[in-house]
């Protein structure tokens, strides 16, 4: 015989069931640590990659996979996972997750060869995945509606400085132990925010049971799939060759195909018909671009510190700090200037900074020094913490709250589809001008030119062994690096414009927030 209230609670009462005992301050701290530990395991690697070049003999492709790996893995499945907790309770499906990426943590940091590595970095992801849609979700189903937008700008906050604290984490760790060591802790990290999750936060849920779309899961993950293959390789077997072509066309089929089954599905994974609201589709294109250029750049970026400055990977980190700095406030901010000056500018600008920033840093020269690298740093930070914050804001509001599962979804899905295509595009890019720039490598044995070309960390190091030859290998190595990572920044750098101009704020996105019906 079940209680049967006398009266429903009140908004007040409900907002306090929904939450718990712990509040909203509960809530935030466990579903940010999880999204810390999601976010911050994108970026920590790549303060590692000298490491593993050297280590594990890894080349730029290979380096390239180990870091994407885990992105495409998250990518490919957050829709479908995000859609599965909507049905079974976000929480549980969150608290799974972490014990996944902890497993695939602690096995990724025995392993002694590229393959095994990008094999349990892609478990991670996968366990990353079950993590992400959790998070956002939470807050939103969770917070009472006066109370969402100052959790959602927190949430964005936390989700663009994650990769910094994950950065510095990295940084302590390797300045004490080898790079086995940051899969260790991300594994601890993993089951301390599986425990708060299950201590702090409320087990949120879609009250209407809908059937899971299959069809649109495995469409999904082989159009990110394909399209992410296509362009890792195409720089190291050439664009035309047989498997490259395969891989886009592959891609474009299962997205064309996603697109057929979706129209035709009463409850598709993701309704193509979203697309059509504005708001929507404007900040899925933003947190795109966003998450493409700044994973791209982290790629890169740090070991242009490593490498041509030779930083620590401590001092590294502490050198991107500027951009949370910067991000945090901004990201805090933002909500407030939207409501004044409107959405669509509030996007634009944050899109030309972010492009403005990423083509000044294009003209660092191996010589350039720490301050110019600065400078390209803050206006990318603004741009970074604009836009995080609209494009996140104007997702969750263009839905309904019954449809948040599917809007946290669609915010996760397209940061990690912009972090993996932007890791894949500039690590291409980037490998394919450093080989072309370095000059013919005569009079080295065999063994030693083929690691100079096989990656710039390794011709650092091979340049330390050459003897009498070794400063011009160094600075052939160099130079051919500056040329990788000048053309790479370009390249993201007129994505990103583009997607101002052309499509992303300011043709298409609304000037103000239209509450859904």
């Amino acid at each position: 015989m079940g209680y049967e209230p006398s009266a429903p609670p009140s908004s007040e009462q409900a907002s306090v069931l929904t939450v718990g005992r712990a509040g909203t301050g509960g809530v935030l701290a466990a579903m940010c640590t999880c999204l810390v530990l999601v976010v911050a395991s994108v970026s920590a690697l790549n303060l590692a990659m000298p490491d593993l070049a050297i280590d594990l003999s890894a080349s730029t492709t290979s380096l390239t996979w180990i870091a994407d790996a885990y992105t495409v893995a998250l990518a490919a499945f957050v829709l479908p996972i995000g859609a599965l907790g909507d049905r079974v309770g976000r929480r549980n499906v969150l608290v799974g997750g972490t014990i996944v990426f902890a497993v695939g943590s602690i096995a990724a940091g025995l392993v002694h060869s590229t393959e095994l590595l990008i094999g349990w970095r892609a478990v991670m992801g996968i366990g990353a995945a079950m993590i992400m849609p959790g998070t956002l979700s939470t807050i939103t189903a969770a917070f009472p509606a006066d109370r969402r937008d100052r959790g959602v700008a927190v949430w964005s906050g936390f989700a663009a400085a994650g990769a910094i604290i994950g950065l510095l984490a990295a940084g302590f760790l390797l300045r004490q132990w080898s790079w086995r060591s940051i899969f260790i802790t991300s594994a601890v990290v993993a089951l301390v925010g599986g425990l708060l999750a299950v201590l702090l936060a409320p087990n949120t849920r879609d009250e209407e049971r809908r059937p899971l779309d299959h069809a649109g899961a495995w469409t999904s993950a082989v159009a990110i799939g394909g399209l992410v293959y296509g362009i890792i390789e195409g720089s190291e077997v050439g664009w035309t060759s047989g498997r490259v072509v395969a891989g886009f066309t592959v891609s474009v089929a299962a997205l064309v195909l996603y697109a057929v089954l979706g129209f035709r599905n009463s409850h598709p994974l993701l309704d193509p018909r979203l697309f059509g609201i504005r708001g929507f589709r404007a900040g899925a294109i933003t947190i795109l671009v966003q998450f493409m250029a700044v994973f791209g750049f982290f790629f890169v970026g740090l070991q242009y510190l490593q490498l041509i400055l030779g930083y620590s990977p401590l001092e590294s980190a502490v050198a991107l700090i500027p951009i949370a700095v910067v991000v945090l406030p901004t990201s805090a901010l933002t909500p407030k200037l939207s409501r004044r000056v409107g959405i669509k500018t509030v996007m634009g600008i944050g899109l030309l900074l972010l492009a403005a920033g990423m083509f000044a840093l294009s003209f660092l020269e191996a010589d350039s020094g720490y301050w110019p690298f600065f400078g390209g740093l803050i206006v990318s930070g603004l741009g970074v913490g604009m836009t995080s914050a609209v494009g996140t804001a104007v997702i969750v509001g263009s839905l309904r709250a019954e449809q948040q599962g599917v809007a946290s979804a669609m915010n996760d899905a397209t940061r990690e589809v912009g972090s993996a295509v932007g890791i894949a595009l500039m690590g291409s890019v980037f490998a394919g001008h450093y080989k072309s720039a370095l000059p013919t490598l005569q009079g080295l044995p065999p063994q030693a030119a083929h690691a100079v070309e096989s990656s710039a960390a390794a011709g650092i190091h091979v340049a330390g062994l050459v003897g009498p030859q070794g400063p011009a290998v160094e600075a052939a190595v160099k130079s051919a690096f500056i040329s990788g990572l000048s053309h790479s920044l370009v390249a993201v750098a007129i994505i990103v414009a583009v997607a101002v101009a052309g499509v992303g704020a300011l043709l298409f996105a609304p000037h103000d927030q239209t509450p859904p019906e």
